[in-house]
């Protein structure tokens, strides 16, 4: 990735934070690399080098800045229309592959030979793969450090690292400094029942309400809840179950409270988490873009930092999405909270509201789910469906391109060419995703006498908005906040 050596000192010399998170900065006489926005005095134009990315500076040899923590820096995509396969490889990073396989593994995922993926990272990150997935173990066990009461040898696991010994060794040789020498009692913010409690930033703006009003609509009784501007579910991975609250905070953040036995999953869990959330948006970006069509202007003015809600879980979204096909948002709801309540396991931690986890595929296979009041073709739909995923736990996987991934979703059982455009845009966090045939869309698109477009003349529309498709669904769905609308649906799905 080229960065212009005068543009990015002009941004360090500003301060400017739209640059955060998209360079940083190494300086050559301290051996420290920093945010552009980072307090301290501003370094000589010479003394300086510019990475792309946190894992290239540590990769050159740079130690993080204690003062400006690279680790809070937000996590921006903006330089990923250059590579949708560095894109989804990320994604798989961050999901935990490394941790399951190494790089060639990784590479067959995306559909590349293992040296293209290595040269293909060190264009667009300026580092390899594995020290991507390094500095993320670190950067994440240096945040943990700074905002939790967790002992060490808890960040250690928490943070993806195999041993007690290699987290010390590690960060030793990249602070000359023991873990414990790096928390501040100052910093820490305990929870108050045994739960540990985190940040995640974002890049500014984000309008917070309108994603909860989407998730509100949506809640699976038992699993999900929205109250008091707090959105909290159950949350089951490896056999174990937890909890998580999140809430907006001070300085452009989210705070999690997770309750999870299992530290070894919270990279896991913080990464679904940031795509649950759309925390790696670059709102600028996509304003830039859709503003430029007159009908989307206004609405990109009217809700500044619209977010894409994401999804917890690819069979949940996937049972969500075919349960609300020609009905309503309430009514799909309802029956998913039927569907958990009947086959979903209890949740095994106690909590006031929250009931159930959402039932494992293996559960609904062989079920007899028309007995729960829905049409006999979408319970054979859904078990066919659950069938597929349990014998297949990467039919959700984020490594395809956005073709392949939805000609794989159009062959699972129920899922048409809408239904797999939505897992698309809210699963698999494709950008340019569009259910072109999508009611609500239509319907915000209708001309001043009423008259919609065919989903023919909506696609064709759409070409002008990519490659941010998804967010422009997304605006035209939250166009009219005060009128109640169907879950986004196919009249033919």
């Amino acid at each position: 990735m080229d960065l212009d050596h005068d543009a990015c000192y002009r941004a360090i010399c500003a301060r400017d934070p739209r640059f955060d998170g998209r360079l940083f900065t190494g300086v050559k006489t301290t051996g420290i690399y920093c945010r552009p926005i980072c307090p301290a005095r501003t370094p000589r134009r010479e003394n300086v080098i510019f990475f792309p990315s946190a894992a290239a500076a540590q990769e050159a040899g740079f130690r993080p800045c204690l003062r400006c923590r690279p680790e809070t820096a937000p996590e921006l995509g903006a330089w990923r229309g250059g590579s949708n396969t560095v894109s989804r490889a990320l994604s798989l990073i961050e999901m935990g592959a490394l941790d399951e396989g190494g790089v060639d593994a990784l590479a067959n995922r995306v559909g590349v030979g293992e040296r293209q993926l290595r040269r293909l990272f060190l264009r667009h990150l300026g580092a390899s793969p594995v020290a991507v997935a390094q500095t993320r173990r670190v950067l994440l066990a240096r945040q943990l450090i700074g905002e939790t009461s967790m002992p060490m040898t808890e960040i250690a696991l928490a943070s993806g690292f195999g041993s007690l010994r290699r987290f010390n060794e590690t960060f030793q040789a990249l602070y000359q400094r023991p873990p414990s020498a790096m928390r501040r009692a100052e910093a820490v913010d305990a929870g108050a029942h045994g739960e540990t409690t985190l940040l995640l930033r974002y890049r500014p703006p984000y309008d917070w309400p309108a994603m909860l009003d989407f998730l509100r609509a949506r809640a699976i009784k038992g699993v999900e809840c929205v109250e008091n501007g707090i959105y909290r579910r159950a949350i089951a991975l490896h056999g174990e179950h937890g909890t998580i609250e999140v809430e907006p905070a001070k300085g452009n953040a989210l705070k999690v409270r997770l309750r999870f036995a299992r530290l070894s999953a919270y990279p896991n869990i913080i990464a679904r988490l940031r795509r649950v959330f759309d925390l790696a948006a670059d709102p600028d970006a996509v304003t830039l873009d859709l503003a430029k069509d007159s009908i989307l202007a206004a609405l990109v003015a009217a809700r500044p930092g619209l977010r894409l809600p994401g999804a917890w879980d690819g069979f949940e979204l996937a049972v969500r999405a075919i349960l609300g096909q020609q009905v309503s948002v309430a009514s799909a709801a309802t029956m998913a909270g039927r569907l958990t309540a009947e086959f979903g396991e209890k949740l095994r931690c106690a909590d006031p509201v929250l009931t159930h986890v959402f039932p494992e595929p293996a559960a609904l296979a062989e079920a007899d789910l028309a007995r729960l009041g829905m049409t006999r073709r979408r319970a054979e739909s859904l078990s066919k469906l659950a069938a597929s995923v349990a014998g297949d736990p990467h039919i959700f996987s984020t490594g395809r391109s956005l073709d392949e991934a939805l000609a794989q979703l159009r062959a699972l059982p129920g899922v048409g060419e809408w239904t797999a455009q939505y897992i698309a845009l809210r699963l698999l966090r494709e950008p340019d995703a569009f259910p072109a045939s999508d009611i609500g869309l239509l319907r915000a698109m209708a001309t001043s006498d009423g008259v919609r477009p065919t989903p023919r003349q909506l696609l064709a529309r759409a070409e002008n908005w990519r490659p941010w498709r998804a967010y422009a669904a997304q605006y035209l769905w939250t166009a009219d906040s005060s009128r109640a609308y169907s879950d986004p649906r196919s009249e033919n799905a």
